[in-house]
């Protein structure tokens, strides 16, 4: 059987996503590099693939999906239910716990997150000014939003439970970005998310994958995608 392909670029936080969860799955797969500088996603061949020219895309045999998260849990159904709280060990609760999470992730966490990583990582390199309006109101979003985290850790190793899922690992591409700007300090008053965190930077697979994501997003080195 040949490799799922995943069409896109590594420093991308949703390309990451996938491969964190290709790479925790055990899954065999190849990474067909794209150019978002040069328009490939934009290209007919591409939105072909997505009709909204986004990445991550990802092919296995005649099945094409899209959305990251909808990628991520299509590889762990497949190869790793344990990542959902299915399978072997699991339960109808920890697997909704699971889904719980990936929701708060989806609309909580990266709404908060997002822009402090365009303002404070991205804007420099790409000619826009720093809006710190923006800034401080999402760092006062995120500590709110990681008083949520902090009681839920304190109960429980992982977001879903005791053994980690895919609603912890679908944390970890924005928040390298976001440990990545002068706000990092702010996860230090929360002891047990600052434990959760370096649990996740931790792993094996999720170093592997942050090897491609440096933190200026390549455009430092030149080595824009």
């Amino acid at each position: 059987m040949a490799p799922m392909k995943v069409y896109g670029w590594v420093v991308s936080p949703w390309m990451a996503r996938v491969l964190v969860c290709l790479e925790e799955a055990g899954a065999e797969y190849e990474v067909v590099p794209m150019s978002r500088s040069g328009g490939d996603h934009r290209r007919p061949e591409h939105l072909a693939r997505n009709p909204f020219g986004e990445i991550p895309v990802l092919e296995d045999g005649d099945l094409t999906l899209y959305q990251s998260r909808a990628i991520a849990r299509y590889i762990s159904r497949k190869y790793k239910p344990e990542l959902l709280g299915l399978g072997e060990g699991g339960s109808l609760k920890e697997s909704a716990m699971v889904d719980v999470w990936l929701d708060v992730e989806a609309h909580q966490h990266e709404a908060a997150v997002r822009p402090i990583m365009w303002h404070c990582i991205i804007n420099k390199f790409v000619g826009r000014d720093r809006d710190q309006g923006v800034v401080d109101e999402s760092v006062e979003k995120l500590e709110k939003l990681l008083e949520v985290y902090e009681t839920r850790l304190s109960g429980s190793r992982y977001l879903a439970g005791d053994r980690i899922s895919l609603a912890d690992l679908s944390h970890f591409s924005f928040m390298r970005y976001f440990m990545a700007t002068e706000y990092a300090g702010v996860v230090d008053a929360y002891p047990h998310v600052k434990a959760w965190w370096e649990a996740l930077l931790a792993r094996p697979t999720v170093q592997k994958v942050m090897a491609g994501m440096p933190p200026d997003f390549g455009f430092g080195s030149g080595n824009i995608p």
